[in-house]
């Protein structure tokens, strides 16, 4: 049997391609009219919701379509549930974004099992500050320094394995200290509650920048103690707190705390699900430098008393290539410590 085969004129052709093109909408067209998820992996009240929030709020009117941004908050697992939902559940179209904790690559690069996610697959969009965290007692603790919580036991409040838990839990394996973590928090709000109940004596982690904005009566009448700050580089407002970095007994110590310190770079993080069209990704991390500099969201921060100092989605994506990227010995060692 002779096979015929048939011949299409280049015209036809051509036309069948410019109509598959244009069935794929325009990013103005795909976002008008919709709304965008805001998935917050925290409780309400703390630092990645608040932050989140106010990102919400003005990120909308600087995507192309001006879709209406709604937050929702999905608390577990140190934020591990939000973004399992991400990966396994959300549509994958650039209509979920999502904040979680800034330290999920960093488990990642330790081999964490517990995550069921790649954290480089995400398209990072932004992230609205750079932060240094700290660990931080209730007043009538009676400790004062580090060298303190080497002399006794101390109950710390976390939120899982998260930045909260990963900080004690490496201070006690390379600087001595007894901290006592308490897990099962569902935000940072709850652990500050637990402190003032006297459920616990400290906070494993939260920013800087989080207590001046949210604490600032504490901070005023000296109801919590800054045992220690996690950045690369000391807060201006903290001269006399120490850096983690900085208390390691040795050049391999100090290398792997200075690790540890690396996610906090990530800040508060901004993010949407993996395989996002990437026309809509580079829109979205558009809007969110324009919206950085939109003095609305600017007075907005402001008034709310939180810090500004951003990062954009190309440099966060780059970053957390980087910690995933940790070299074997180092993050060995780091999975024994906050495992």
């Amino acid at each position: 049997m002779t096979m015929r085969r048939t011949v299409f004129p280049i015209a036809l052709l051509l036309a069948a391609g410019t109509g598959a093109a244009q069935a794929q909408p325009s990013v103005e067209a795909f976002y008008r009219g919709k709304k965008i998820e805001m998935v917050i992996g925290y409780s309400s009240g703390g630092t990645y919701d608040l932050y989140a929030r106010l990102v919400a709020r003005h990120l909308g009117k600087h995507i192309p379509g001006q879709p209406l941004i709604v937050p929702r908050n999905m608390p577990g697992a140190g934020s591990r549930t939000a973004a399992t939902w991400l990966t396994s559940i959300a549509p994958r179209d650039g209509t979920v974004l999502a904040t979680a904790d800034q330290s999920l690559s960093l488990q990642q690069a330790a081999g964490d099992t517990r995550l069921k996610f790649d954290t480089t697959k995400f398209a990072y969009i932004g992230n609205p500050n750079v932060e240094n965290n700290t660990t931080a007692v209730w007043h009538t603790s009676g400790i004062k320094t580090i060298d303190d919580a080497r002399l006794r036991e101390v109950t710390m409040g976390a939120t899982g394995g998260s930045t909260s838990s990963q900080y004690p839990k490496a201070m006690n394996a390379l600087l001595g200290t007894r901290f006592k973590i308490i897990v099962g928090y569902p935000g940072g709000n709850d652990i500050n509650l637990a402190m003032e109940r006297g459920e616990v004596e400290g906070r494993g982690s939260n920013s800087w920048a989080s207590w001046k904005a949210t604490r600032p009566q504490w901070l005023a009448e000296n109801k919590i103690v800054i045992l220690v700050q996690i950045g690369l580089k000391k807060a201006p407002d903290l001269p006399g707190v120490p850096l983690l970095m900085d208390l390691g007994a040795n050049d391999a110590d100090k290398a792997l705390l200075r690790v540890l310190s690396a996610s906090t770079q990530i800040g508060r993080p901004i993010f949407t699900t993996p395989e996002v069209p990437a026309e809509r990704v580079a829109a979205l991390r558009a809007a969110f430098d324009a919206m950085i500099r939109d003095p609305a969201f600017i007075a907005d921060a402001k008034q709310g008393h939180f810090e500004l100092d951003p990062v954009p989605g190309e440099a966060m994506q780059k970053l957390v290539s980087e910690i995933v990227g940790t070299p074997k010995d180092q993050s060995e060692r780091l999975k024994k410590i906050i495992e």
